[in-house]
């Protein structure tokens, strides 16, 4: 998976500096861990640098998220994480402008009433189906 790209101007701010984010970010991870045991969290230059022992896929790709949807934050890199390969199909989106997850369900799963399923393979990222904002970027599971 190496090196995810993020909009480091958008999102959720939680720390205010690189030398609190490790601390931070993590305990935004642990508190609805998607499943990495050992996690470590490094921080420089708006990298964030995840390491631990995924329990799937799925786990690592919600992490990585869940990391990368912050502000201040341009890059994940996953390299030192252990995780199985992916069995699901899934496809990364940045959500733009004027998008709803209705909208993003039916142009990717044929069925506007499909939005309940982005949303909870993005739960961790997304608390609320209609707050998703410009540069976010979610997991669309494809079936």
């Amino acid at each position: 998976m190496g090196l995810l790209d993020f909009a480091s101007d958008l999102g959720k701010k939680i720390f205010g500096s690189e030398e609190e984010a490790p601390v931070k970010i993590k305990e935004l991870i642990e508190e609805d861990n998607p499943g990495i045991d050992g996690l470590g969290v490094e921080v420089k230059d708006g990298v964030v640098s995840l390491s631990g022992k995924a329990a799937s896929a799925e786990a690592l790709e919600k992490a990585v998220l869940m990391a990368g949807n912050l502000e201040g934050v341009s890059e994940v890199n996953v390299d030192a994480v252990e995780a199985p390969e992916l069995s699901a199909r899934v496809e990364y989106y940045e959500v733009q402008s004027g998008d709803t997850l209705s909208g993003i369900a039916k142009q990717y799963l044929g069925n506007a009433m499909d939005y309940p399923k982005i949303f909870e393979a993005n739960r961790e990222v997304i608390k609320d189906p209609d707050l998703i904002y410009p540069g976010q970027k979610i997991r669309i599971p494809l079936p």
